[in-house]
């Protein structure tokens, strides 16, 4: 049996920093795939090309980081033409591929998936962010021309695969009922760690500034992620709780990262707050969610984050972090008990359950536990991994050459890993 080559995709983040696709490409590596990974340069990752893990990583240069729309055009226009260069590289005169895997956003490859499926190549696209919901959540606007254009950009993709990874059931559903996919040629893998990739330290009295207790915030800061209400619950905090033993860690760069430090500045609780940027360093980045005593969510609720699964509540949850975080559909499909809902951008309120927690280290630690047995039992990527697989299987029933059907059933779902 020929050795079966893929092709992955990814614009928005580099490899290895992008965690769920780091996982997928070794995991597939590991699994007899021979992988390869067309991404951008960028946050330390700048080597043209390099192996790492088993996966052969094609970088390219990027001009810009997009702010408003036409950057955002122009930002995709290049990356297209600098992956598909690398494509017919990598497929005509490099080691080759038969599956061409995709992610988004954005959903701009799809004439590139037309092109390589008329050579025997088949598409998956892995659907992980919802882009008309997370431009209307960006923007602030509903419909209009940009709206229309995305969900035609997203309706095209998804006619273009022939197999759809989802990050989970919110995601399928769209698919199926805007994407017209039939249920069977969607597969969800969740975004969630690999357990064998994070590890717990004891904590370091460091972090928390001489303060009693730690409240963590983990991921990149962009507009819609409304990190600003986690700045105004420290706030309420000690001007109407009186609290003057927390520390706030905001670990994560991004585009937005430098307002939120000036609106903490403005809103006078920068000495509450430390903003690290991104920590690309894996143990400073465990020891940092080992020393905390409780972690947020304070994201918006909107069409976007509702049907989103954060990976920031799962990797929390390996730290057996309890959690304030916004009331969103999939937040407590991904934590349960974990964690402790709140109005999405009541800051008061998400003030109130920090408190309560902060007074209540038997309820913590409860909650930690609940979070760390649910991540083991179920939610962590061991467990999504048959998926993934059975999503190739089907992806390499399509290639020229492969199997004549598509091997449709699961695996036997692994046995319950004991944290």
């Amino acid at each position: 049996m020929p050795q079966r080559r893929v092709l992955y995709v990814l614009q928005n983040l580099p490899v290895p920093f992008d965690r769920r696709a780091w996982l997928q490409a070794t995991a597939l590596a590991a699994n007899g795939y021979q992988v390869s990974v067309i991404c951008p340069k960028a946050r330390g990752f700048t080597r043209s090309r390099e192996t790492i893990e088993g996966v052969d990583i094609h970088r390219y240069y990027t001009p810009l980081e997009a702010q408003g729309k036409l950057g955002f055009v122009v930002e995709f226009a290049w990356c297209l033409a600098a992956t598909f260069l690398l494509s017919l590289k990598i497929g005509w005169f490099g080691r080759g591929f038969d599956i061409l895997h995709v992610c988004n956003p954005p959903e701009t490859y799809w004439p590139m998936a037309w092109f390589w499926r008329l050579f025997g190549k088949s598409f998956i696209f892995d659907h992980r962010d919802l882009s008309p919901e997370l431009a209307e959540a960006k923007f602030g606007r509903r419909g209009g021309l940009l709206m229309r254009g995305l969900l035609w950009l997203e309706k095209m993709t998804f006619r273009a695969a022939q197999v759809v990874i989802a990050t989970n059931e919110s995601y399928k559903r769209i698919a199926v009922e805007r994407g017209g996919k039939a249920p069977d040629e969607v597969y969800v893998v969740r975004s969630a760690p690999a357990l064998s990739r994070f590890t717990r330290y004891a904590p370091d009295a460091a972090y928390k500034a001489g303060k009693p207790h730690l409240v963590l915030y983990l991921g990149e800061i962009c507009s819609q992620d409304g990190v600003e209400h986690l700045v105004d619950a420290l706030k309420v905090l000690r001007d109407r709780f009186g609290r003057r033993d927390v520390h706030c860690l905001l670990i994560g760069g991004g585009p937005h990262q430098p307002a939120v430090v000036d609106y903490a500045r403005r809103a006078g609780v920068a000495e509450l707050c430390t903003f690290t940027g991104t920590v690309s360093d894996d143990e400073k980045l465990c020891r940092m969610l080992s020393s905390a005593d409780l972690a947020v969510e304070p994201v918006p609720k909107n069409g976007w984050s509702d049907r989103s699964t954060a990976n920031k509540i799962v990797e929390y949850m390996f730290f057996a972090l309890p959690i304030v975080s916004s009331d969103l559909t999939e937040a407590r499909v991904s934590a349960g008990a974990a964690a402790v809902y709140v109005t999405p951008g009541d800051a008061a309120a998400m003030a109130e359950a920090i408190a309560a927690l902060l007074d209540d280290p038997a309820r913590r630690a409860a909650m930690g536990a609940c979070g760390r047995d649910r991540l083991f039992g179920a939610l962590a990527f061991e467990y999504s991994l048959p998926h993934l697989l059975s999503a190739y299987d089907a992806a390499w029933a399509q290639c020229r050459g492969g199997r004549a059907a598509a091997r449709r059933l699961l695996p036997p779902r692994p046995q319950r890993i004991v944290g």
